[in-house]
């Protein structure tokens, strides 16, 4: 996947719900940005096709967080994740709670809708390698883009061979229909943390949202990314600081890649309505 394009993808998402809210906001106008967006997507690799036909196997996962009317609305495609930060009563704890929902072979769930959904498909999910994929290639079922594995027209030549199947595509594979939560926000409610899942993959909920609970506001993503490339580490017996030093391209086979939004609540501005930019932490393990 590029970079750019999936950073492209995510804004057409967002600058799509903008535009048909008109004020309001619901679970049906975030679901028709998505389509809008997939549907463009899937416009410009039609007419890059003769040109660039590699665009087609281009795609990224996609967390929305939207705020109307006191009411958060999260919407997810593919296997990023968000997770709340609660205060517990008047004990200054913190628990954490999982919005959103993961579209990826490894979970059982996930494989039993793929396997009722294509019932004459044996080979719909694979294991390869200890890991779960579709068709044995990708390991989310929804997503932006991918649309060699949702369009037959462009599961060919030229695309890479690893990209294209044996068999004939009867139907499309992978989907772009997001799944769409409404959590209606509490004064107990402190943060979110949006993450792809290399962060998940070494940390879990809770030690995020105790890290992000235990320190000052500022840095708190570069600090979510710090632990979770120290956890890489440990698991590979070596320190962090070596880690830090392989090439960027090498460091994919050491830990997937990992980007971090950390948005704290400011819930006068939300009970008031008002319309301002809220604190954001933002990193990406790139930036390490």
């Amino acid at each position: 996947m590029s970079g750019s394009y999936v950073g492209i993808l995510r804004l057409c998402v967002y600058a799509a719900i903008t535009a048909e809210s008109h004020g309001v906001v619901t679970a049906e106008t975030i679901q028709k940005a998505f389509r809008q967006t997939e549907e463009g997507f899937t416009t410009l690799v039609s007419e890059l096709w003769g040109s660039r036909p590699n665009m087609a196997t281009v795609g990224t996962c996609c967390l929305v967080g939207v705020i109307y009317q006191q009411t958060l609305f999260i919407a997810s495609l593919g296997d990023s994740r968000v997770v709340l930060g609660k205060k517990v009563g008047n004990t200054g704890g913190m628990a954490a709670m999982q919005l959103s929902t993961e579209h990826n072979a490894n979970i059982e769930a996930i494989r039993h809708e793929l396997k009722e959904l294509h019932p004459n498909d044996p080979q719909i999910v694979v294991l390869k390698h200890g890991v779960w994929r579709v068709k044995g290639i990708i390991q989310v079922s929804r997503s932006i883009g991918d649309l060699y594995m949702k369009h037959a027209q462009y599961n060919r030549e030229p695309i890479n061979a690893k990209f294209r199947l044996p068999e004939p595509m009867n139907m499309p594979l992978l989907s772009a229909n997001p799944t769409i939560i409404s959590h209606p926000l509490h004064p107990s409610d402190s943060f979110l943390i949006f993450a792809s899942d290399g962060l998940w993959e070494h940390l879990s909920n809770e030690k995020a949202v105790d890290i992000v609970h235990s320190h000052p506001r500022a840095g708190s993503a570069k600090r979510l990314v710090k632990a979770a490339l120290q956890e890489a580490a440990r698991k590979r017996e070596m320190r962090y600081s070596d880690l830090r030093k392989i090439d960027k391209k090498v460091r994919r086979h050491f830990h997937d890649d990992i980007t971090v939004i950390v948005l704290f609540f400011n819930h006068d501005l939300i009970s008031r309505g008002s319309v301002q930019d809220p604190p954001v932490s933002v990193r990406s393990a790139l930036e390490h």
